[in-house]
């Protein structure tokens, strides 16, 4: 019973660890996707519209999802609404933004993100399937876990 019990709390010390190093590798490969992306601006005046154009629009997060990247101006850019910036808020920031608790969109220009261990994400970090989301925050400022924003 005491090898049982020591097995289990091995295990879930092992699978704790394991989902830690996820997270710290997706918080890598998006601090590494802010660079590739810096590039693109400063050499073509602009954001890319898709990670395909850095070479990372294949690349999959340690779950095995696609990162996610939405360029606002591409977006507003793209899509017509009543206000002319294409998704009816103010500042060009388009609705399908990710947005923290009072609901103010986390960056200004883009957003980059992995949908985490469920492979599920909603535009509001409040929501449940946001919770396990890495996501890039303050224009750069944070990327880590949606919870410790």
């Amino acid at each position: 019973m005491i090898v049982g019990l020591l097995a289990a709390i091995a295990i879930l010390n092992m699978t704790t660890a394991l989902e830690k190093a996820r997270v710290t590798r997706a918080i890598a490969e998006i601090r590494g996707m802010e660079k590739e992306l810096a590039k693109y601006e400063l050499d073509n005046g602009g954001l890319p519209d898709t990670l395909t154009e850095i070479g990372w629009g294949e690349r999959l997060d340690p779950w095995g999802s696609l990162y996610q990247y939405l360029n606002f101006a591409t977006v507003a850019a793209g899509n017509g609404s009543r206000n002319g910036n294409g998704n009816g808020n103010a500042g060009g920031v388009p609705g399908r933004a990710r947005k923290d608790k009072s609901l103010v969109p986390l960056n200004s220009t883009y957003d980059l993100y992995s949908m985490g261990r469920d492979g599920k994400s909603q535009t509001p970090l409040t929501a449940q399937a946001s919770w396990d989301d890495v996501v890039r925050a303050g224009d750069g400022a944070f990327v880590g876990l949606a919870t410790d924003f």
